[in-house]
């Protein structure tokens, strides 16, 4: 079983520019992720060792102990955990090598807050991707929803749901007591965000609602302006 879904992402930032550190580490939180900021690579990996650790992002020359170095000895810990460069360095032979040592990204300086942004959040959905197809199950409040087999059984009460039903709840329990934004779940079921699916969309939140109406634990928000929220208490998944 995982974790609970709603915990925030949490970063590693390792870069010796104190003045830029402090701006990405700032915006980053800004975006809601959680970020530790470390002005080497040794107290990078002092803190990895202590905590636990979503992604890094480590510059390249830092003294002590360079970027390159520091992702060698997370990669040796944690053969997973997404890790983008950040480097003055343009040549080919660096970036080569960046992803020789197993960094997933590579960014040059000078880069906008908002590039950095976007890449992790790209690296990120690749990793949630690839996460997601392994889940067969997930377990809240007196619910069983099996994904695969297209159920959710609350105690001896068994729903076949239909490919809608099961995808949007499948969603919904990625994104369990966050949100789940209107648009992402449109484009990623229904393809186009238009008027029509929009409405589509409604009516199977309603459909969830009433099968979901047997724990008055469990229900799902509208989130004005911005889409849904499960609330789901104790969420966990099962993966195969």
């Amino acid at each position: 079983m995982s974790q609970p879904l709603n915990e925030k992402i949490h970063i590693l930032l390792c870069e010796d520019d104190e003045n830029l550190g402090m701006l990405l580490r700032e915006y980053l939180q800004a975006k809601g992720f959680a970020c530790d900021l470390f002005g080497d690579g040794e107290e990078g990996i002092k803190a990895y060792l202590k905590g636990h650790y979503d992604f890094c992002v480590l510059d390249v020359m830092m003294p002590k102990k360079d970027g390159f170095t520091t992702a060698q000895e997370i990669r040796a810990l944690n053969a997973e955990v997404p890790i983008i460069f950040l480097t003055a360095k343009s040549l080919k032979e660096d970036i080569l090598e960046g992803f020789k040592i197993g960094g997933d990204d590579y960014i040059t300086k000078p880069f906008s807050m908002e590039e950095l942004q976007f890449r992790i959040e790209a690296i990120l959905r690749r990793v949630r991707g690839k996460q997601n197809k392994d889940i067969t199950s997930y377990r809240f409040g007196k619910y069983l929803f099996e994904v695969q087999k297209q159920e959710l059984s609350c105690g001896d009460k068994v729903h076949k749901l239909t490919t809608k039903e099961n995808d949007l709840l499948n969603l919904l329990c990625q994104h369990a007591n966050g949100t789940l934004e209107r648009n992402h779940a449109l484009k990623t079921i229904w393809i186009d965000d238009n008027y029509f699916n929009a409405r589509s969309m409604d009516v199977y939140i309603t459909k969830l609602r009433k099968l979901l109406k047997y724990d008055p634990a469990v229900e799902i928000l509208n989130i004005h302006g911005k889409g849904y929220k499960l609330v789901a208490p104790d969420i966990v998944s099962d993966k195969k």
